[in-house]
């Protein structure tokens, strides 16, 4: 896409000068007055907030954590702590020139001397025949890495550097110039100087949003700095061929394998890049019409499920936090109403930019993007969703939401979930997917696959006789059949041949009335098999039926029930699902070699 346009348009010509300025400087008190004062007053709190706080000790053992028993919050608690911080003293000194630069003077000076700005989880980079973190448990000084992390740091010093320069410059100019030096040793020279770096799309193809998300970031370092346009135009053309490589690996459909939660830096880092890239030409490098692009950027409007729940398939949260202004500003470049009055409901506080992984981007994006509209509360996400790449189906009906998906095991951040479903009422979880957790060295590890919640034996799917699915793009969903109430699918293929399984057949069809789920099984040998079903709040068990939030589960009577409590003890899932999820399964009573199994779930 992008290597054919500038082939015919090469970058150079098209580089204006006054693109380069990407905010207001702290100088122009003109444009930070006109922020809002809410946003005032919540900058004033944040930084009174901060100043209570030291910027904390980021140390080696705390690096070393990862490696010895598995920590990332060690470090990371650390690292995006110091950033919050200088961020938010960052702020301060903008809408009050009165304010003291110390606090930024030294959280810079921490950040500048720390050995390297990438996390202890990503400290290797993941490529055949790299090192493994065991092998490099600390950074290598000599041969830095660009992560996620490393990339966004480097942003923040080039945004602090282009707010509050002119103040920098008047206590020394040596700051200033280390800042710019680190920034081209730690990111620039590196992202120029090879092709390994894994999300680069040459030694790896199986890229995800480290591509788009990392590139945004290069791309405002680069026009950050003093760099000659020749070589800014050649460090950005760079960028969009990485950037058609990520392009080709999206489906054409422009679903997010990675679930809603993580269009912020997917579909929203692809925005940034559009948004950079015609700012610094003045708006002559566009692909607003580009049809993928614009199935990308409104991805999050077909899995909104309402009440800030979305499909949470995959690593995503159940209640994602969701980039409001992205959302508004990807509406407006499409000219979308949905995709802008989703924005204005998700516009949200700083504190919510900041409490994410503190880009500084949105957060002054945030401050400087007027909101021009008023949301528009009737404008809904449609009745009928149907991405054919990603195989992900939502339906709604009356007062009840279906999402269900296909798809394979071996997408980014997978769960073993092919042929899942989740059912909301009046848009509150009703049957669930539980979702992620706070990482830890087992998430993306070969243990990755131990953890409960990734299992599809707690997700809401059958067990054949104790035979899980398995992990891995070639254990998929065969024969999909988008209904017009519904999904079809095979799901036999998802499980392995040692599952014993010749077919799974499920359909799951939606009415006003309910859910009806069929599942038609054809065994090698006989087995029993265990339908699993994942429920936010406690069922009541009798007489052969579930009753659960005014719903009734019936089930075929040769199934015998048991339920299993699951206290939500992890933060990062208790935000979604506080207190216990609640594990029902339905076994049948005798072997079986095959028949089909009918499931309703309607209103009492």
């Amino acid at each position: 896409m992008f290597a054919e346009y500038l082939k015919a348009h090469p970058l150079l010509p098209l580089l204006r000068p006054e693109g380069r300025q990407l905010f207001p400087s702290a100088e122009d008190q003109k444009a930070w007055k006109t922020i809002l004062p809410d946003h005032r007053e919540e900058i004033a709190s944040l930084a009174a907030a901060y100043a209570e706080i030291p910027y904390p000790m980021r140390t080696a053992t705390g690096f070393l954590a990862f490696v010895r028993d598995g920590s990332r919050q060690a470090d990371e608690k650390t690292y995006f702590q110091r950033r919050r911080k200088l961020c938010a003293s960052v702020l301060a000194c903008c809408v009050d020139p009165d304010a003291s630069l110390d606090p930024v003077i030294d959280g810079l000076w921490c950040i500048l001397e720390e050995t390297s700005w990438v996390i202890s989880a990503h400290n290797v980079n993941a490529i055949p025949g790299a090192p493994s973190p065991a092998e490099y448990p600390l950074p290598d000084v000599d041969h830095p890495y660009v992560d996620l992390f490393s990339a966004q740091t480097g942003m923040i010093l080039s945004l602090t550097v282009s707010l509050l320069g002119a103040r920098l410059d008047q206590v020394t100019s040596m700051i200033r110039t280390r800042i710019q030096r680190e920034i081209r040793q730690r990111i620039l020279t590196p992202f120029l100087s090879t092709d390994d770096f894994w999300w680069m799309g040459v030694r790896r193809t199986d890229l995800n949003n480290w591509t788009p998300w990392i590139l945004s970031n290069i791309m405002v370092c680069a026009i950050l700095d003093p760099m000659p346009e020749d070589a800014l135009s050649s460090l950005l053309e760079r960028c969009c061929l990485m950037l058609d490589r990520w392009l080709h690996v999206v489906p054409e459909d422009g679903g997010c394998d990675e679930g809603a939660g993580y269009w912020n830096m997917a579909g929203g880092a692809l925005l940034d890049c559009l948004e950079l890239l015609e700012k610094v030409t003045g708006g002559r490098f566009s692909f607003r019409c580009d049809h993928k692009i614009r199935n990308i950027l409104t991805f999050p409007a077909k899995a909104e499920i309402g009440n800030g729940w979305f499909v949470n398939f995959a690593d995503c949260d159940a209640r994602p936090f969701l980039s409001g202004e992205r959302l508004q500003a990807a509406g407006e470049m499409l000219d979308d109403p949905l995709l802008i009055s989703m924005g204005l409901r998700f516009r949200g506080t700083l504190s919510d930019q900041l409490n994410d992984v503190p880009h500084f981007t949105r957060l002054l994006s945030l401050l400087f993007h007027p909101i021009h509209h008023a949301s528009n509360s009737k404008l809904h996400t449609p009745n009928s969703v149907w991405l054919p790449d990603l195989q992900l189906r939502l339906i709604r009906r009356g007062s009840l939401t279906l999402a269900c998906k296909g798809g394979h095991n071996g997408e980014n951040h997978n769960h073993n979930d092919v042929g899942s479903f989740m059912l909301y009422r009046d848009a509150e979880p009703v049957i669930v997917d539980a979702g992620n957790m706070v990482y830890t060295a087992k998430t993306f590890s070969a243990e990755r696959y131990t953890l409960w919640n990734v299992r599809s034996a707690y997700h809401n799917l059958p067990l054949i006789g104790t035979h899980e699915q398995l992990p891995g793009r070639e254990y998929a969903a065969r024969e999909v059949c988008c209904l017009d109430e519904g999904l079809s699918l095979e799901l036999a293929h998802a499980y392995g041949t040692d599952a014993g399984l010749r077919s799974l057949r499920r359909t799951l069809t939606l009415s006003e009335a309910g859910l009806i789920l069929r599942d038609q099984l054809d065994m090698e040998h006989p087995q029993s098999i265990t339908w699993v079903f994942l429920l936010r709040h406690m069922p009541d068990l009798k007489n052969g039926v579930v009753s659960f939030d005014a719903l009734t589960l019936r089930y075929p009577p040769d199934c015998s029930p048991a339920l299993e409590e699951l206290p939500i003890t992890d933060p990062r899932m208790a935000r979604s699902f506080p207190g216990s999820l609640w594990r029902l399964t339905l076994t049948t009573s005798h072997t079986v070699t095959g028949g089909e199994f009918c499931f309703s779930i309607g209103k009492d």
